[in-house]
């Protein structure tokens, strides 16, 4: 607060001053703090291993158990569906009981704010959505453009880019309408209610407290190292640290990493509902 001393002159004609205060102009847009509980980093670890392990299990154990209690040539891909599906589901269950235990509720405020699941917002301004929308389009291109970079060999039978090329693949989802309904659910709890939720949603916003400004880092880091049951692909996702995780911490918005991967399952939801038609 200031004080200005302005002269007045009385009826008489003798001066006077007068003291007046004036408060300093405020900023247009003060940051919020961080209001939701922080992690320590033993827990944000146990978070991430409660989603990693149990993923690289079923993967590596409970797919090759179940493929034998399928027939035919398609009893593996059958079985590594299923199994990643319930894992991808374990995640979005994970993500309920650990907000439930949090906030005391699952109600969608809540869930909204718990989980950053609204529009980004300007670090500067504050405003939320419009235009900011805009600033996936080249997340989007990086994504892609990161697929077109070398990758560590896969095993063919765990490619889902080779099985859909080949013919095996074809003549199993021609006109195979429930196991399409099944992949398409994998695909919602990967990159909707699974791992972005999880890892953008519920960690990010609660990794401050322990790993400070390098938070986003951090993040990527464990988002990367989570691809246990598909550890040729840990290259590749470690680089989204700086396309998904650090946007995602810049404008407080887990919606950004959720529609930047989710055009990814739309583009291969589309190959193979082409398939399916056929």
């Amino acid at each position: 607060m200031t004080e200005t001393t302005r002269p007045t002159v009385t009826s008489r004609g003798e001066t006077m001053s007068t003291t007046t205060s004036t408060k300093p102009a405020r900023p247009a847009f003060a940051a919020e703090p961080d209001e939701l509980p922080q992690y320590s980093r033993g827990r944000v670890l146990k978070v991430w291993a409660a989603a990693a392990l149990p993923m690289a299990a079923l993967a590596w154990v409970g797919a090759p158990l179940l493929a034998r209690a399928f027939d035919g040539p398609s009893a593996w891909p059958r079985a590594i569906v299923v199994s990643l599906t319930a894992g991808l589901v374990w995640q979005f269950v994970l993500v309920l009981l650990l907000v439930h235990r949090e906030q005391g509720s699952l109600r969608w405020p809540v869930m909204k704010e718990a989980l950053w699941l609204r529009a980004p917002r300007s670090p500067r301004t504050g405003r939320r959505g419009g235009r900011l929308w805009l600033l996936v389009i080249p997340l989007i291109l990086a994504v892609a453009a990161k697929e077109e970079l070398p990758k560590l060999p896969a095993p063919v039978n765990r490619d889902l880019g080779l099985y859909l090329q080949s013919g095996a693949g074809q003549e199993f989802f021609a006109g195979n309408w429930p196991w399409f309904a099944l992949i398409f659910i994998m695909m919602i709890f990967n990159t909707v209610l699974g791992e972005e939720l999880l890892f953008r949603g519920l960690l990010l916003p609660r990794m401050r407290g322990a790993f400070g400004r390098w938070d986003w880092v951090a993040n990527g880091v464990l988002h990367g190292f989570y691809h246990l049951h598909v550890p040729w692909s840990i290259p590749a996702n470690l680089l989204d640290t700086f396309i998904v995780a650090y946007p995602s911490r810049r404008y407080r918005s887990a919606l950004i990493g959720i529609v930047v991967h989710s055009v990814q399952t739309v583009v291969l939801g589309a190959v193979i509902l082409a398939l399916v038609l056929r």
